[in-house]
């Protein structure tokens, strides 16, 4: 979900007319629900498992809604235990990407300025904070991609002088097409650029 806030002269929070106008949209990241519902039902299944196995091996029952004692170890109570801890490190994976909000960040257009600076979180490491600093008189155009089918992407790009496309949209989820034309539609008349792709 992209959330933007546009402050223009005379309407800045500390009530000045020599505000600038800024355009600020927030990206939501890997901290969406669906990301945290999967994340804890894969973890609860991944346990489900675990436990069925280690039950079945050492004969003493962990589990609350069935006995895995009368599993066999070898192979199923085995099998079991091996789904378990690859559901476990899956669950993982996915519990620290939204601990990292992977994807997260913001897109701010200042108009007074004349800056465009485009932040993302990135995975851990040096390139853990991801940071596009470019000039408004730079930009060419704002584009909207669609693309429809088993796979769809709808997204929105800026398109600026000497620089590939940047991407300004959430990824995963598409967004519908009435909200991406709308979000296009503010940017390009924020920016004053054309609006391609329609």
């Amino acid at each position: 979900m992209t959330a933007s806030t546009t402050i223009n002269k005379g309407d800045s929070p500390n009530g000045d007319s020599s505000a600038s106008s800024i355009l600020h949209q927030k990206v939501l990241g890997s901290r969406r629900f669906s990301n945290y519902w999967w994340a804890t039902i894969v973890t609860l299944g991944a346990t489900g498992f675990l436990l069925a196995g280690i039950s079945s091996y050492l004969k003493v029952n962990l589990l609350l809604v069935t006995d895995a004692t009368q599993l066999i170890f070898v192979p199923q109570g085995l099998v079991m235990g091996l789904y378990g801890s690859a559901g476990l490190l899956l669950a993982l994976y996915l519990w620290l990407m939204i601990l990292w909000d992977v994807g997260g960040g913001y897109n701010d257009f200042n108009q007074e300025t004349g800056s465009i600076k485009i932040f993302r979180w990135g995975f851990p490491g040096k390139n853990r904070r991801i940071e596009i600093d470019s000039r408004t008189q730079d930009v060419q155009s704002v584009k909207i991609d669609i693309k429809e089918g088993l796979n769809p992407r709808r997204a929105l790009y800026l398109r600026i002088k000497g620089r590939r496309d940047i991407p300004l949209t959430r990824v995963g989820q598409p967004l519908s097409l009435t909200e991406l034309e709308t979000k296009g539609a503010e940017l390009a008349r924020f920016l004053r650029v054309p609006l391609e792709g329609l």
